[in-house]
């Protein structure tokens, strides 16, 4: 009964075929956690956990080197999923009650917690389901109702059952590969980062046109000085390499003084800052 229950939520419960977007760079489902009791510049990496496009690319973060500093640019991979295999993910998305209206389950009583949000388009409409502090339910949480909880386990088993895989319709699932972007957002500031003793960083020239100081424009909602730009083409070409040969505490050095820069890859649906 178990095997029977598994395969009749991977072929969509029945057979119905759920309504997507189909384009490239249309989103169809996401899982991304933010918020929380961070240090400002750590949201500037940030990178939702799951990204699923129309034309079925799937994008998620790999693993990441134990090293510190670490390269400055985040692994990421895609993988293509099948329809059939995108049809599954949505019934299973159904599954968890991410197909109803929009949602937010709060924990009283957890504190400085992130929140994870599942954002999936399906049938014509945009769905919004988030949860503060998912995953770190008690036994017996005060404040949460009955029902909240069972929604809340509902949503942490699909996000669990999103990076497993082994439950989706064979074949369905394709092989990782580097994920190809085609955009970087580049985050800019002064550097004043004084590195320990034995973690001082090569300088690199910075190797486009734009200087640093006017690059992009401010972004100082985050943090003082920082500047955010966005590059593409011939500009993304040129400074690639040298952005994979650096690490996250390297100085950039352009019209005669020092940055720090954070490389954030856009992902299909993203652009600029």
């Amino acid at each position: 009964m178990a095997a029977l229950a598994l395969l009749l939520t991977a072929c969509g419960g029945g057979g119905e075929r759920i309504d997507h977007p189909v384009g490239a760079g249309e989103l169809v489902l996401r899982v991304e956690a933010g918020g929380g009791l961070v240090p400002p510049d750590y949201n500037l990496h940030q990178l939702p956990s799951f990204s699923l496009y129309g034309d079925g690319r799937l994008v998620t973060p790999g693993p990441q080197i134990a090293l510190y500093p670490g390269p400055a640019l985040p692994n990421l991979l895609e993988r293509t999923l099948t329809e059939e295999g995108v049809q599954a993910t949505l019934a299973a998305a159904r599954d968890a009650g991410l197909l109803g209206p929009n949602r937010h389950y709060d924990a009283p009583g957890i504190m400085d917690a992130a929140t994870t949000t599942f954002t999936v388009v399906a049938d014509g409409e945009k769905h919004v389901i988030s949860a503060y502090a998912l995953g770190l339910e008690l036994p017996n949480p005060p404040g949460i109702p009955e029902e909240e909880l069972e929604a809340r386990m509902a949503l942490l088993d699909f996000s669990a059952k999103l990076f497993d895989g082994s439950w989706l319709p064979e074949g369905s699932l394709g092989e990782e590969a580097p994920y190809a972007f085609t955009e970087l957002r580049v985050y800019v500031r002064p550097y004043d980062t004084s590195p320990e003793p034995g973690l001082e960083q090569p300088e690199r020239p910075w190797p486009l046109a734009e200087p640093l100081a006017s690059f992009g424009r401010p972004a100082g909602s985050l943090l003082p000085d920082l500047r955010c730009g966005a590059v593409s083409g011939e500009e993304l070409a040129t400074l690639l390499p040298e952005a994979q040969a650096s690490n996250e505490l390297t100085p950039w050095a352009s019209g005669g003084a020092r940055y720090l820069l954070v490389f954030r890859p856009l992902l299909p649906d993203e652009h600029g800052c």
